[in-house]
């Protein structure tokens, strides 16, 4: 079974809790079966795909005025992220690659940048993951930040 994950998997950013977590169950899941049933659970992680992704935001049922800002920022950035985003071939090559795979991997990260997120994701401070997301983001430090 081969699950399309996303990096917001295993590095969730802000204004995203929704499609993060969603994508931490696909993570679960590919996880769980590895577990269950050796080498079955596999998931593929990109990072930004060329898609209509940014076309299907769907607006907060309240918004609210300490939030506007920063939503339109985050959502104006990830718009421009879409536009630079790797092609659906990397990823289905990603596919190919896992499927035909003797023993696969449990994770396999479509694209140099997913890979990239990745290797820091497992080797750099916390805090320097929360700095690298905010200022790809254009959002700033923290409040309450030291």
């Amino acid at each position: 079974m081969i699950n399309i994950g996303s990096v917001p998997g295993f590095l969730p950013m802000p204004y995203g809790a929704l499609y993060s977590a969603s994508k931490h169950a696909v993570e679960g899941d590919s996880e769980s079966l590895d577990h269950e049933r050796r080498t079955r659970g596999t998931i593929i992680e990109p990072a930004s795909t060329k898609t209509p992704f940014d076309a299907n935001f769907l607006e907060p049922d309240a918004k609210l005025d300490d939030y506007r800002g920063v939503r339109a920022a985050v959502n104006s950035r990830v718009k421009e992220v879409m536009q630079t985003a790797v092609g659906h071939d990397v990823v289905a090559e990603t596919v190919v690659k896992a499927a035909r795979a003797t023993h696969p991997k449990v994770r396999y990260t479509a694209g140099s940048l997913a890979g990239r997120l990745r290797l820091l994701r497992r080797f750099a401070p916390a805090g320097v993951m929360d700095a690298g997301i905010r200022g790809d983001l254009r959002l700033g430090a923290p409040t309450g930040a030291m």
